[in-house]
């Protein structure tokens, strides 16, 4: 899975839990879903739209009352649903499930297996805001998925990020998919 792809994926809280609980054998309809998954309403369904729009989610055809479809993983899907349902097995907190919901947590994770500057980030992430990098940044440091050191083997001073702990173990099941 490429940076763009995973950026896509979870750029809606609730993708990555939705693609786990069906890899993990959750009924591939609302009710099941939203029961398991514990999320809102709303964030869900915008969700499981979003899936349905990026191709990893598809309506089961012959299957479901028109009110209550049931749904199934494409190709694609199947694939993500693996990568998925990986990450959660790895961080069984809830703090660290609201962090894995937050929308650039996997894709810097994807991007720091090597120390990598703020620019090096920003630059892989296209689309991303300094703010939101430097708040995401911080949110990882605090649960201790990323490292911060300073290099000063240059004349200036810089940070260097590179994931640690579960982030690297999140890390290495994205690199052995993509």
């Amino acid at each position: 899975m490429d940076i763009s792809a995973l950026v896509k994926l979870t750029s809606r809280a609730w993708s990555l839990n939705i693609l786990a609980l069906m890899q993990d054998g959750v009924p591939g309809r609302q009710a099941p879903l939203l029961a398991a998954c514990g999320a809102g309403r709303t964030s869900f369904s915008a969700s499981l739209k979003h899936l349905i729009e990026i191709g990893l989610l598809e309506r089961n055809p012959g299957h479901g009352h028109p009110l209550r479809p049931e749904f199934q993983l494409t190709q694609a899907g199947a694939e993500a649903a693996r990568i998925a349902s990986a990450i959660a097995d790895i961080v069984p907190d809830k703090k660290g499930a609201a962090l894995l919901r937050k929308s650039w947590t996997i894709p810097i994770l994807a991007l720091t297996a090597a120390p990598q500057r703020f620019s090096a980030l920003r630059s892989g992430l296209l689309t991303i805001t300094d703010r939101a990098l430097s708040a995401s940044l911080r949110q990882l440091e605090e649960q201790e998925w990323i490292k911060r050191t300073i290099d000063t083997s240059e004349r200036v001073p810089f940070p260097i990020y590179s994931a640690v702990n579960a982030g690297m173990q999140i890390n290495r099941i994205i690199d052995l998919h993509t």
